[in-house]
């Protein structure tokens, strides 16, 4: 059967899209989908006691870097740029707001001439910058956040630079979030330790490949970006060992799934796996993960695990509920569907 984009839709109210991240990380919902397909609500703080002892969780520890820049054209009239891609060299593959507006050659001015930058390539959009100093300093005084455009926070930008990343991110590189590990804190890792529940971490950098928009109706018509992960030599032996693998996130899944084509070869490798239903999981044995937007490449991804009609289910449960969706939103625990892929 064909899959069509359609199929993978849901209403979704407006006033479910979360817009601030909670006080506490672990005081979210956690909705758990048994392997049954039974569904049970609770605290996020309750994970530990969901999996068991010999259990490996694996979390991606890439860092957000304040990727959005706003400043002016030649012309005078205001820009909006995201980072995506670092080219080397000063230049950067980008996302800009207006985009239709860049010429090649035009010349934008960020941060009172602090940062300068030129069009030097229109298809994909890229800008060569000019700045004194250290880039990194330069971005971190004058770059912001990469929130999702959905998000309207009201939180200071250093507030959104502590919550809109996770609290073991440590290799910078994303554009993005990997939002189901925002959930975690200190004490989830002692409770994983008291439970026998090891922890193991990758780097899998969150670019445009994995929140781009599905454009064609024919799920198997799109087409993956590229994407970077790290396994280190430490995981990559944990990976071989472990009794049940339990992912944090849709980007470690990705990786994962990826690495054990090459048996977990420790390194740096590159990614442009599109999981759907039908896909057949080599490692996963369990998966935390955010409730993710209606046709998008993230919902294909967690339909393929817990099966389409599971997962269609669970979601018009998390509506019900009043679970609170996308990144700063709620988590859902559900494993490999029992009979392969069902409701196709």
């Amino acid at each position: 059967m064909t899959l069509r984009l359609s199929d993978f839709d849901f209403h979704l109210p407006d006033e479910l899209i979360a817009q601030e991240p909670l006080a506490r990380r672990d005081r979210s919902k956690l909705m758990h989908v048994a392997a049954d397909g039974a569904i049970d609500h609770g605290e996020f703080s309750r994970l530990p006691t969901l999996l068991s002892e010999g259990d490996l969780v694996v979390v991606n520890d890439t860092l957000v870097y304040p990727a959005r820049l706003f400043g002016r054209r030649s012309s005078g009239g205001a820009v909006e740029v995201l980072l995506i891609r670092d080219l080397g060299r000063g230049r950067w593959e980008i996302l800009a707001k207006p985009g239709k507006k860049l010429r090649e050659g035009a010349t934008l001015t960020f941060g009172d001439g602090r940062l300068e930058a030129r069009v030097v390539a229109r298809d994909p959009l890229e800008l060569e910058f000019s700045f004194e100093g250290e880039w990194d300093a330069v971005l971190e005084a004058l770059g912001l956040t990469p929130l999702p455009p959905y998000i309207r926070s009201e939180a200071s930008e250093s507030q959104l630079r502590e919550r809109y990343q996770t609290v073991y991110a440590s290799a910078r590189g994303s554009i993005a979030a990997p939002t189901a590990g925002l959930h975690f804190t200190a004490e989830t890792f002692a409770a994983f330790e008291d439970r026998g529940v090891a922890v193991a971490k990758l780097t899998h950098h969150v670019g445009y490949a994995t929140f781009a928009p599905m454009r064609t109706e024919t799920i198997a018509e799109h087409r993956m970006g590229v994407e970077r992960y790290e396994i280190s030599t430490e995981t990559a032996a944990y990976l071989r060992s472990a009794r049940r693998v339990v992912a944090v996130g849709t980007t470690t899944v990705r990786a994962l799934e990826s690495a054990a084509a090459h048996d977990f070869s420790p390194g740096w490798h590159e990614t442009d796996l599109f999981i759907t239903p039908g896909f057949e999981f080599r490692v996963i044995g369990g998966l935390v993960t955010n409730f993710h937007l209606p046709k998008s490449t993230l919902l294909l991804l967690v339909s393929a695990l817990g099966g389409v009609e599971e997962i269609r289910r669970a979601y018009l449960a998390a509506v019900a509920a009043r679970y609170r969706f996308y990144s700063f939103g709620d988590a859902m625990l559900v494993y490999p569907a029992r009979n392969g892929v069902r409701g196709i």
